[in-house]
């Protein structure tokens, strides 16, 4: 199968002004310090090729989701629909659910967590806080328990800030680590290194034709997820 052909399978929305996949929970959105190829240069190898296009190919990211998380990745086209996109962002106008699958079931089957997040730079992790905290950046989520398997639960998250590893960091404090999640509590990683967070369904307006649009991303084809994709529908 082509490469073009094989990346088409990923692609969850295209038109001329945005283009979003389906990120695979190895892969990296934007270039850091391990120099590995990025879905960003994965996506414009795409464009140049499916349309024929010379020289450099524009292409902006919207937002970013950590390495080891799978799903919904928005870019953009074009300069207008990145600024505007850009503009979505900032004021949280766009809606972002996930999943995640976590051993230990919440006390609450639905709940609104508040907590003050503080970043530690030197191992890249966040710390959850009940209280403000000097530096603290407030993180706000609402989640809701949707399924379970026999060992594990299914928890639909709604995002109201966009804070650093900020539903990893949160779920983790109210004791509900995500599956494969070793950085925050995990007893063991998942095979692929992966962790069991997927950014699920996107909600946003588009930035020409000022439509609604409602994204879903399929979660990896892996036997936990495949059941409780299944049960969903």
């Amino acid at each position: 199968m082509s490469f073009t052909k094989k990346f088409k399978e990923r692609i969850l929305y295209e038109d001329n002004h945005l283009i979003i996949i389906n990120k695979m929970p190895s892969e990296i959105v934007q270039g850091d310090k391990t120099g590995d190829e990025t879905l960003l240069d994965t996506v414009k190898a795409y464009i140049k090729k499916e349309y024929e296009k010379p020289g450099n190919v524009y292409l902006g990211l919207v937002h970013r989701i950590d390495r080891p998380v799978s799903g919904a990745v928005i870019f953009a086209k074009t300069s207008k629909a990145l600024t505007r996109m850009n503009e979505q962002v900032k004021n949280r106008e766009i809606r972002k659910i996930y999943w995640a699958i976590v051993k230990s079931r919440p006390e609450e089957i639905s709940a609104k967590l508040v907590h003050y997040l503080i970043k530690n730079p030197k191992n890249n992790k966040s710390t959850a806080f009940d209280h403000n905290k000097k530096e603290a950046k407030k993180a706000e989520l609402s989640y809701q328990l949707i399924d379970q398997s026999r060992d594990f639960h299914l928890l639909e998250v709604e995002l109201h800030t966009g804070r650093h590893h900020q539903i990893r960091a949160q779920l983790a404090k109210i004791g509900s680590v995500i599956k494969g999640d070793l950085k925050y509590g995990a007893a063991r990683s998942n095979k692929d290194g992966s962790i069991s967070l997927h950014a699920r369904k996107l909600v946003f307006t588009h930035p020409v034709t000022k439509e609604e649009v409602t994204i879903k991303a399929r979660p990896p084809k892996e036997s936990l997820w495949n059941y409780f994709l299944e049960n969903q529908g």
